[in-house]
């Protein structure tokens, strides 16, 4: 190799790697903004991670795709995604579930199956983009936007549909946990039972917290039993996924899949923290919330980066019937739950 194209070629690479910081920087300063735009009145109900997916969708349209830093922000929607999901596995307490919540574990499953197969079933009556239908479904069943994002890899889905599907979860999932903190007084259940009936239905662990929270300290805390249960359940969903995009042909008999290695990290961190981390290893609280806020800022670096794919059009003309169908589905999911409290 002669030493002009050697210059060429590190030249190249140099340029590459500065796309790649500023992107990642970019994606950074979405976050940000979604940080301080969740401070303002009424948003904070919505969360940091919607409010940053929003300015990034609305970014979109009104500057387009951001091409000049095109790795960063690929970095952050790939690379940074799988990070964020290893990291969540901080959050679960296996040792509680398994212990305390194997009632509550096998409800669980059915809630996660019966949202799939509803959400699923719903979408092919209303004609409703089938794709982003099963990851509403999947994120409605475990846990929201997590869930979505740690399954669209092993079903190829595209940026595009993993952030609106994002999107859509945070939204739907938020009126529900406000609706279910208003009407609290009103519900004729006991603090234990509200708990379980919250963690059982609503789909991201803050809509939980939000809703729970309103029944007092033992209402949250099975609550997140409840929740956590539905969680462990995104590991072996994954692994199923793996074997149903093979065995349906929905990818061709020489196509290689991705083995999920940011899943086996999910686990790892997961037996981590329930068994090693405060028992044999002293981790200070305070950098256990660290590592939480961490988490949830790569994750919503992650989702910036997908919603910077994402263009009203692609909204107007994939997004309303997955809404209604997402809508429909959480609502029985709700009323389902109810009844069997």
């Amino acid at each position: 190799m002669s030493s002009h194209t050697k210059y060429i070629k590190l030249s190249s690479n140099r340029g590459r790697w500065i796309q790649c910081v500023l992107g990642i920087v970019l994606t950074m300063i979405f976050v940000l903004a979604g940080y301080a735009l969740n401070e303002l009145p009424g948003l904070h109900y919505v969360g940091p991670l919607a409010c940053a997916m929003f300015l990034a969708v609305l970014y979109r349209q009104l500057q387009g795709y951001p091409e000049a830093v095109r790795p960063g922000v690929e970095f952050s929607a790939k690379k940074l995604l799988r990070g964020a999901i290893v990291l969540y596995g901080l959050k679960l307490n296996m040792d509680v579930v398994i212990h305390q919540g194997l009632a509550l574990l096998l409800r669980d499953a059915g809630i996660v199956i019966f949202s799939i197969l509803f959400t699923v079933g719903l979408a092919k009556r209303f004609k409703a983009d089938a794709s982003l239908s099963l990851l509403l479904g999947i994120g409605t069943g475990v846990c929201g936007a997590a869930a979505i994002a740690a399954v669209s890899p092993l079903l190829k889905s595209k940026d595009e549909d993993t952030a609106i599907g994002a999107g859509l979860i945070a939204l739907v999932g938020t009126v529900f946990a406000i609706l279910f903190t208003v009407l609290r007084p009103w519900i004729p259940l006991t603090d234990i039972q509200y708990g379980i009936w919250s963690g059982s239905s609503l789909h991201e662990i803050a809509h939980v917290a939000l809703a729970a929270a309103s029944g007092g300290q033992d209402a949250l805390a099975v609550g997140l039993l409840a929740k956590l249960g539905r969680v462990i359940l995104l590991i072996p969903l994954s692994f199923i996924l793996m074997y149903w995009m093979k065995r349906t042909g929905k990818l061709s008999s020489e196509a290689k899949v991705e083995f999920p290695w940011f899943l086996i990290g999910f686990i790892a961190t997961s037996m981590l923290g329930s068994y090693v981390f405060g028992k044999y290893i002293v981790v200070p609280s305070r950098l256990m919330n660290e590592l939480s806020q961490v988490t949830t800022f790569m994750l919503t670096m992650a989702m910036v980066g997908m919603g910077l794919n994402v263009s009203f059009k692609a909204l107007r003309e994939k997004a309303l019937l997955p809404l209604l169908v997402l809508s429909i589905t959480s609502i029985m999911l709700v009323g389902l739950t109810y009844l069997t409290v």
